[in-house]
């Protein structure tokens, strides 16, 4: 059974839509019964699993959606909005928890994000899909603020099942956009969100096994797709600088750190993990369960981060003035701006960078999807 794993990374989720797009194209009967989305990966999750159609119908339509995309559509970003958040916070610093005060609930405002994904998300096509067969599960993973526990909400066939696991679980839930729009609540920029009677936040902030869920799910063959670059080492060298490094790379390397490298750890586990097993000889008792899981991950073959430099003067003028503050400028601070631009030609170019990345690698795609491992 197919599974398939998108990841969170802002704008630079745009890849999968291109990857996903070739797919459809090229391989029109091949479906993903399970679906598991975090953060940015949460919403063309929700989406492909809601919305009714062929492969390729539903993959030209979340293209659009993608198309229509600004900043404006994710979040408030004029100077009025800004300022009146960042003076709250500047406030509430200073005030020593004053209870008078009101509650802070993130420097951005992302009500126009509830409202594109009210406009384009067929909520209760998730049930009519499950019931249909098409969907065996969706799986949106969020960050629950009460304990710091990982909760991976899932809806799908009555026999799906739920887990515990050290920080982590699987419940089950009817998802809403609450649950998308908690998946991709980034901590004190974004605010929290109530689902279940319950704040969340971003999902990738302590998820450990992003492929987990799918696995719990049941899949055999997990297609994972990533947005983190590999560099080469002379690629890496070149990065080297003895400049102070500005805020802008600093922010870069953290959302790195908690949208991309994850998925990178977990997948050399489970490689190692399905090499032992193939070196069990027959017979070998399993009192654990475990089982070999194909994997196979697509991750783009440019830099994103690069392919962001020259961009800046795509975002408002406020956004543009923030991050020139945090040093964009000066040496890889693209690297935060390809995490930002939600707009034109950029997210164009990412998306064609991801199906051109399918085209590429369509042979070995091919032969993993129809069954190998």
């Amino acid at each position: 059974m197919n599974g398939l794993v998108l990841t969170g990374g802002g704008a630079r989720a745009a890849y999968q839509v291109g990857v996903l797009s070739y797919i459809a194209e090229k391989a029109p009967d091949v479906r993903f019964p399970i679906i598991v989305g975090v953060s940015a990966g949460a919403i063309n999750a929700a989406f492909l699993a809601g919305h009714r159609g062929t492969p390729a119908e539903v993959l030209e339509r979340l293209s659009d959606a993608w198309a229509c995309l600004t900043i404006e559509r994710i979040f408030r970003s004029d100077l009025s909005s800004l300022s009146r958040r960042g003076l709250g916070w500047f406030w509430a610093f200073g005030a020593r928890g004053n209870a008078l005060l009101p509650q802070l609930r993130g420097l951005l405002d992302t009500t126009p994000l509830r409202e594109f994904l009210e406009e384009r998300l067929d909520i209760a096509g998730i049930e009519d899909n499950v019931r249909a067969g098409r969907l065996r599960a969706l799986a949106l993973t969020a960050t629950r603020y009460a304990t710091g526990q990982t909760v991976t909400f899932v809806q799908g066939a009555p026999d799906v099942p739920t887990w515990e696991r050290a920080r982590r679980c699987g419940v089950r839930t009817q998802i809403s956009e609450d649950h998308v729009m908690a998946s991709g609540a980034l901590p004190l920029i974004f605010p929290a969100i109530m689902a279940d009677g319950e704040y969340y936040g971003d999902g990738s902030i302590r998820q450990a096994a992003p492929l987990a869920p799918a696995i719990h799910l049941g899949t055999t063959r997990l297609l994972a797709i990533s947005t983190r670059y590999s560099p080469s080492l002379s690629e890496v060298r070149e990065l080297a600088s003895a400049s102070y490094p500005p805020p802008a790379r600093v922010l870069g390397m953290l959302f790195n750190t908690v949208f991309l490298d994850t998925l990178e750890g977990d997948a050399e586990r489970l490689q190692r993990l399905n090499r032992l097993l193939a070196l069990l000889p027959p017979g070998t008792p399993n009192t654990d369960g475990l089982r070999r899981v194909g994997l196979h991950v697509i991750r783009p073959s440019r830099d994103l981060g690069k392919l962001a430099e020259g961009y800046q003067n795509n975002l408002p003028r406020s956004l543009k003035l923030m991050l020139r503050g945090l040093g964009v400028r000066r040496l890889r601070g693209a690297e935060l701006l390809s995490y930002l631009i939600f707009e034109q030609p950029y997210l164009g170019q990412v998306i064609e960078l991801g199906y051109e990345d399918a085209l590429s690698n369509w042979g070995e795609l091919e032969r993993f999807l129809v069954g190998g491992d």
